[in-house]
């Protein structure tokens, strides 16, 4: 496989390690940077960007980054506290008041962050179509009971986090969620990243397809298990209800609506200069940075029925746990996305590293394809 792009040749293993992935037949397309100090020594890329195997990927291929959205939404609140227009700890039905329904009278900003607000999944049934109107979600999640009293855990919202954020930035703002995240976070840094994806910029996103024969690891089988045998259980609800949540990444309506969990479309490029934008202090100042960075939950996760540690809409380091670790050192934090793709920055080493891949693998959190990489850039330091 021809590997396109520039690396440093003090990281010459790692490209290597990259090129190794497309011995596997069924690898399609992916993409690497590392930035160190702010600086690129590595952004290359390889293999196709269609489902058919004719679309090269490109320099300027895009694609659905899913959960890597979050700590984009995470900073655009973060840096909404910063200016006064949000507050981490006041009820967030002050700004949105029909939210205090069902008992959610004391639930915070803090809270949706951190996933602790119980409010991974609506319980009531939605039709497919339901997940492209943001009224009709955010009505529903406003009247939603908890799943959990507060205090008592946490559970990963893998997409109605998007609702729950964006909602307040919307509210705040007076303008799309996705819009105020991508004006905040990605222009400030020349970022290709969008949520809500414009029509022209359709035939630079590469199609989303899924491996077959891996089983993942225990995390993952526990989830299928629990999914394909329990229609009712919040870890069901949370990510299949509605039911197109998990069918409808390819799809025109998903990459146009603003969707701020789980449909932000960019690179690598993009997740390696997000996270170089925190560690400089371009996106928050330290006191924010260290609210976002620091532990607020972790332990066994609800939804997600496998360990988490989180911070404010980032995912922080579990080094003792091998589905949970990003592979650099225990003050790294970042976010994987769905099947693959992640972003992450190590402030000990002053790297900030973005994987992106169309070809989903099975695991919950980590992919080892993304640890993988880690490992071996950790050498060449």
């Amino acid at each position: 496989m021809q590997i396109q792009g520039y690396f440093d040749l003090k990281f010459e293993a790692v490209k290597d390690a990259f090129a190794d992935f497309f011995a596997d037949p069924q690898e399609r397309g992916a993409a690497l940077c590392v930035q160190v100090g702010g600086e690129t020594v590595v952004d290359i890329w390889a293999g196709v960007a269609d489902k058919d195997g004719q679309q090269a990927w490109h320099s300027d291929t895009i694609l659905n980054l899913f959960s890597c959205t979050k700590p984009f939404t995470a900073v655009t609140a973060l840096q909404l506290v910063a200016e006064g227009k949000l507050e981490l700890d006041v009820p967030v039905a002050r700004y949105w008041p029909e939210f205090a329904a069902a008992g959610k009278e004391r639930i915070t900003l803090r809270h949706l962050l951190s996933h602790q607000a119980g409010l991974p999944a609506i319980r009531e049934s939605l039709p497919a179509e339901a997940l492209y109107d943001w009224q009709t979600m955010t009505s529903a999640l406003a009247a939603e009971a908890p799943w959990w009293a507060l205090g008592d855990g946490h559970g990963y919202a893998p997409i109605t986090y998007g609702w729950l954020v964006g909602e307040l930035l919307r509210r705040v703002e007076g303008r799309g969620p996705g819009e105020s995240i991508v004006a905040r976070t990605a222009k400030p840094l020349g970022l290709d990243f969008h949520v809500g994806l414009a029509d022209e910029e359709f035939h630079r996103v590469a199609t989303i397809t899924r491996g077959k024969g891996n089983v993942g690891d225990a995390a993952a089988q526990r989830l299928l298990k629990t999914m394909m045998s329990d229609a009712q259980a919040l870890t069901t609800r949370a990510f299949a209800n509605p039911p197109s949540i998990m069918t409808s990444t390819n799809k025109p309506e998903w990459r146009r609506m603003q969707q701020p969990a789980a449909n932000g479309h960019g690179n690598a490029r993009s997740l390696a200069g997000f996270y170089s934008g925190l560690l400089d202090g371009s996106l928050l100042d330290s006191e924010l940075l260290a609210e976002l960075t620091r532990e607020h939950s972790v332990g066994e996760d609800r939804t997600l029925l496998t360990a988490t540690r989180f911070g404010l809409g980032c995912m922080l380091d579990q080094p003792t746990v091998a589905n949970a670790t990003y592979g650099m050192g225990p003050g790294a934090f970042g976010h994987p996305g769905a099947g693959g793709s992640t972003g992450f920055a190590d402030p000990q080493r002053d790297v900030a590293v973005g994987f992106v891949t169309n070809n989903l693998g099975p695991f919950v959190l980590m992919d080892p394809r993304a640890q993988k990489l880690a490992g071996i850039l950790c050498k060449c330091f």
